[in-house]
């Protein structure tokens, strides 16, 4: 049935059919379909891990390569009897195959791979098929790898079973896609495609599960990245890891996606929020209209036992049905009078988004904090403040006025210290340096500086200048200006012109 470049093996559960060098166009051969079965099926059943770690969410792959969903291919229709199933020729791809298809032919890529279930396989009829229409040729789309990194193609929820059953969790934006911690999951009977990232910083996760297999080990998962199935399924540069260990801390655990807040974000598509003041949770790349919840908790705070207590007391009631509720442990900046930043401190964020049926958010504050301060003893809760995008607040002279208030206390305590400090100094008690220059010189200095350095000297005086700063004139600096100072004994003497020397000499 197929050519001898074609390779048959069995891994697991699956059967793999690798498409190495393939030519453009290969027509099935007609076979029965028991025939066909007896061919490619294998008997090995899939094995489902169940996996489950308290304090550990676990958040699964929503898209997928597989041959019967029909969302995969451009006519949103599984190719039939009669139809072409057309693969592009230069995209790697993996393809799971669940069940058997009848086909009239296959035109499949150089390089990819089948991965067949249980029983699964293609065949062809002879003739038409009449549960199929005239025949068209049905392409597999051929799209780029979807980013690991976009929050909407994860679904995240407490346990296996609530994956099952659809009780998905809400989160922001950094913590929809796998943190440290979790686990991801991949549905067992399912392929995918997805692009890792741009390679500046590694995917790590607590475990990976890949067509039932469940990862744990770093070099067990290394071997399966290094397989044929696992280039296929996880492209680009970034490497996924596993390994890490299950959050540890009640309160819970930092998620560590916030080295990726920009590739989080360059995959969202932010809508313009109906609201006036939308408000901006941590690790959330848009604006959303509802309220923030923050919590301060002390010893005793459980987490994950707080998510629950809310979800049966408050978002199954009719109201609060259409809530979106996302609960995670952020670390908020600390800063002195509003401004200048000195560490951070961990709070509990719940984030509440208004639903289809308009804004409940705010009611949803209000019970949750009113809970929070009548039990806060038992739940381990400090204190607990809400905000809600219409401008509300638990404290309600609102944040504006706190600021105020912080401004205006800071200004009061500079006034103090200045007083303070000119009251020492005045007593003795406290001295300026001398190398400090005083009030008076600064004064000076800052005069001079006012005239831009230039000082006018007024006209020069030939009486008190020195000669050789003067140009030469005559009659001033002359041989007589010379014989008037006289140097004797007892001193230097101007010589008046009127009286000769030698008519006042006592000696002669």
């Amino acid at each position: 049935m197929w050519s001898r470049a074609h390779q048959l093996y069995r891994r697991a559960a699956c059967t793999h059919v690798l498409v190495t060098r393939w030519e453009t166009k290969v027509s099935v051969c007609s076979l029965s379909p028991s025939q066909d079965s007896r061919m490619l099926m294998t008997e090995l059943p899939l094995v489902f891990c169940l996996v489950g770690a308290a304090g550990a969410l676990h958040k699964q792959w929503i898209p997928d390569t597989n041959y019967e969903n029909k969302t995969n291919w451009d006519r949103e229709a599984v190719p039939c009897g009669n139809d072409i199933a057309h693969f592009p020729a230069q995209r790697k791809v993996s393809v799971f195959v669940e069940t058997t298809h009848a086909v009239r032919e296959m035109r499949l890529p150089v390089d990819g791979e089948f991965i067949l279930n249980s029983g699964a396989g293609f065949y062809v009829v002879r003739g038409k098929d009449p549960r199929c229409g005239a025949g068209v040729t049905t392409k597999f789309r051929d799209s780029e790898p979807l980013r690991w990194f976009n929050p909407a193609l994860w679904q995240a929820a407490a346990t296996l079973d609530d994956l099952q059953r659809g009780n998905f969790l809400y989160s922001v934006h950094e913590e929809s896609v796998p943190c440290l911690q979790d686990d991801v999951v991949f549905e067992a009977h399912s392929s995918f495609s997805m692009d890792t990232g741009s390679g500046q910083f590694a995917v790590s996760v607590k475990s990976v599960s890949v067509l039932g297999k469940k990862f744990e080990s770093r070099s067990e998962f290394y071997q399966y990245l290094s397989s044929r199935s696992g280039q296929l399924q996880f492209q680009g540069p970034s490497a996924v890891t596993v390994g890490n260990q299950e959050c540890g801390d009640p309160s819970g655990c930092d998620c560590g996606n916030s080295v990726n807040h920009q590739q989080i974000c360059n995959t969202i598509t932010c809508d313009s929020p109906s609201c006036k003041k939308p408000l901006h949770p941590a690790g959330h790349c848009c604006g959303v209209c509802g309220a923030i919840v923050t919590i301060r908790y002390a010893a005793g705070f459980n987490l994950q036992t707080y998510r629950q207590r809310i979800h049966h007391l408050f978002l199954i009631l009719p109201k609060y049905k259409h809530i979106q509720l996302g609960m995670s442990k952020v670390f908020k900046s600390q800063r002195l009078m509003g401004v200048i930043p000195f560490g951070t401190s961990p709070e509990i964020q719940v984030v509440i988004v208004d639903g289809e049926k308009g804004p409940q958010s705010e009611g949803l504050a209000r019970d949750i904090l009113t809970d929070a301060r009548s039990h806060a003893s038992n739940l381990g809760i400090a204190g607990a403040e809400y905000l809600t995008s219409s401008g509300s607040s638990s404290d309600q002279t609102g944040g504006g006025a706190g600021m105020v208030v912080g401004v205006v206390f800071g200004v009061l305590i500079m006034i103090t210290i200045v007083v303070a400090a000119a009251v020492l100094i005045r007593k003795g008690v406290v001295r300026i340096p001398s190398s400090l220059p005083s009030l008076g010189s600064l004064m000076r200095s800052s005069d001079v500086g006012d005239l831009d350095g230039s000082i006018d000297h007024g006209f020069d005086n030939p009486i008190f200048d020195r000669p050789n700063m003067l140009p030469d004139i005559p009659g001033v600096y002359g041989a007589a200006a010379n014989h008037s100072i006289s140097m004797t004994q007892t001193g230097v003497h101007f010589v008046n012109p009127v009286y000769d020397d030698s008519e006042t000499d006592l000696n002669a």
